[in-house]
């Protein structure tokens, strides 16, 4: 509408004709607002599922693991041919988790974290970052892994994933 076009007196009341009678309707929608977790609660949140899943991993027990050749580990009803498509990078990793510069308690920590977010967001591929570094975490985080119930195999990564300093997990998620 520009300034040539102004409403007259007809339009008004052909406006108040066609509307007389009409009932306001009420408002019977009731609105909530969501509820957010602070980032405080979700870091305690964060903290105590990742505190939850540590519990699998113990230094203690060693698992029998094949020395021989790269690592790599499928649990008893897993197919061997899972962990040959692993090795070939036939999955391809949604999760990666970089360990490098982290203690072994922080590393065990953030290894039960991201295990629990991929079961969460049903995640089946995750890449393990360890590095070489001191052998330290590449000795340790397959035998965590071997421990933990929903780790269906793992293989040292090919190189696009990293090579010897990364491991590729598959993970079985439940259904629910």
């Amino acid at each position: 509408m520009n300034k040539s076009d102004k409403p007259n007196i007809d339009d008004f009341s052909l406006f108040k004709e066609a509307v007389q009678g009409v009932k306001k309707l009420q408002q019977d929608t009731i609105i909530q607002p969501p509820t957010r977790e602070t980032k405080q609660k979700q870091q305690q949140r964060f903290d105590r599922e990742a505190k939850d899943n540590e519990f699998y991993f113990s230094d203690e027990f060693e698992p029998l693991l094949n020395e021989d050749g790269p690592t790599r580990y499928a649990r008893s009803d897993v197919s061997k041919y899972e962990v040959k498509r692993l090795r070939r990078g036939v999955y391809v990793p949604d999760v990666y988790l970089d360990m490098h510069g982290m203690t072994q308690m922080e590393a065990k920590r953030e290894l039960g974290a991201m295990i629990a977010h991929c079961i969460k967001q049903n995640v089946h591929c995750a890449s393990v970052m360890h590095g070489i570094g001191k052998h330290i975490l590449k000795q340790k985080v397959p035998l965590w892994l071997a421990q933990h119930p929903d780790v269906m195999a793992y293989h040292q990564a090919p190189l696009e994933f990293g090579g010897s300093g990364a491991l590729l997990v598959l993970l079985s998620i439940p259904e629910k």
